[in-house]
């Protein structure tokens, strides 16, 4: 008899927008005159979603395994960050059964590119895109997001595995 498991985790990243960086979003460039700064490339919803793989697999946390006081991570693509954690993740019998998202930015509109970060996500994570979604919010120019301070991100993860012992 198979029984299912499930684990749900939680994933929470801030990053400053400075002048002079790239705006990195679930790993797609997004046109805009500010940037995420950060010791890696600053991907704010690549780290949430990491964290929140790293999460539910009971592993920690992002800061845990990329230190951002280690230079080999200086400037790193955050994908190499979510491979790692779904490997992780995967190499524990465990796999995605969905992503809830949400980007708090109060520019730029993320409406455009919201297509295009969450089939990105799936395709990094090797899931259906019907297993990822994306919402953007603004922060009604209230506090550092609404001030364009910071963008912030929040990811939700359901894992599951099949228990096959009887």
């Amino acid at each position: 008899m198979t029984s299912p498991e499930y684990r749900i985790g939680l994933g929470h990243d801030r990053h400053r927008l400075v002048a002079g960086r790239k705006l990195l979003l679930g790993g797609v460039e997004v046109p805009f005159e500010l940037g995420l700064d950060g010791h890696s490339d600053a991907d704010v919803l690549l780290h949430a979603i990491t964290d929140a793989l790293l999460g539910a697999a009971g592993l920690g946390d992002i800061g845990d395994w990329f230190p951002n006081t280690d230079p080999q991570w200086a400037g790193a693509d955050s994908t190499v960050f979510l491979q790692a954690a779904l490997s992780a993740v995967k190499e524990r019998g465990w796999q995605v059964v969905n992503l809830d998202c949400t980007i708090h930015a109060e520019r730029p509109k993320l409406s455009p590119h919201k297509a295009a970060i969450k089939n990105n996500v799936a395709r990094l994570l090797g899931v259906l895109e019907d297993q990822v979604n994306v919402k953007a919010k603004t922060g009604e120019k209230v506090g550092a997001v609404g001030r364009l301070e910071a963008i912030d991100a929040d990811a939700v993860v359901l894992l599951g595995r099949s228990d096959t012992a009887n």
